[in-house]
Formats: structure tokens, C-alpha cells, sequence
């Protein structure tokens, strides 16, 4: 599902649905891919807000919880990193199917 970009006062929000993966690597991550069209939307603000090496802050929100990250740079787009309370708090796991709703620039 792909809500359009809203462009305000306040910045850019964003709304998409994606599957929980995990990199297994140590100690193992979760995360869920940013889809194609709002990676471009991402891309084309990047500049302005990364804060290196491709990394870009946000708010992001999944249920009733709201935290601070930074998106990864990955294969040409990027993924949000889910925090472990994250997932605790809304008794997530690999290959649920989540909705995010994001702001950039957290």
C-alpha cells in the first residue's frame, strides 16, 4: 500500500506496508524494506538530511509505538531497523507484515 508523500510545514511523511525480515549476522537484526517508490522519495530529500554515510533520521511509528531511528542504505534503497522493544512492545516477528508510517529527519 503506498500513501502519497505529504509535503508540509512539518516535512515529509510517508506511509507503506512491508514483511519483517532478519539479518542474522551478530547479534541478529530486524528490519523491513523501504518499497522502491518511497526509497526514490527518500533519495530525492537525502541530501539535505543524511548525516553520513547514507544514513537518514526518523520518526517512525507501528502501532501505538513511536521511536527514533536511521534508515539504512541497502541495495540501492533502504530498510528500518526495528528496535527490540519495538517488536516486544507490539509482539512482532520475522515475516509478520507490518504498516509504518515514517517521518525523515526524525
Amino acid at each position: 500500500m503506498r500513501t502519497p508523500v505529504e509535503r508540509d510545514h512539518v516535512g515529509m511523511d510517508m506511509e507503506f506496508s512491508g514483511e519483517i525480515w532478519q539479518w542474522r549476522g551478530p547479534p541478529p537484526f530486524y528490519f523491513v524494506t523501504v518499497p522502491e517508490p518511497e526509497s526514490l522519495d527518500l533519495q530525492a530529500v537525502s541530501s539535505e538530511i543524511t548525516y553520513g554515510w547514507g544514513m537518514i533520521p526518523v520518526r517512525v511509528e507501528i502501532g501505538d509505538t513511536e521511536w527514533t531511528t536511521s534508515l539504512w542504505p541497502k541495495d540501492g534503497g533502504y530498510v528500518v531497523p526495528l528496535k527490540d522493544f519495538v517488536r516486544k512492545a507490539e509482539g512482532l516477528d520475522e515475516g509478520d507484515v507490518v504498516t509504518i508510517r515514517l517521518t525523515p529527519g526524525g
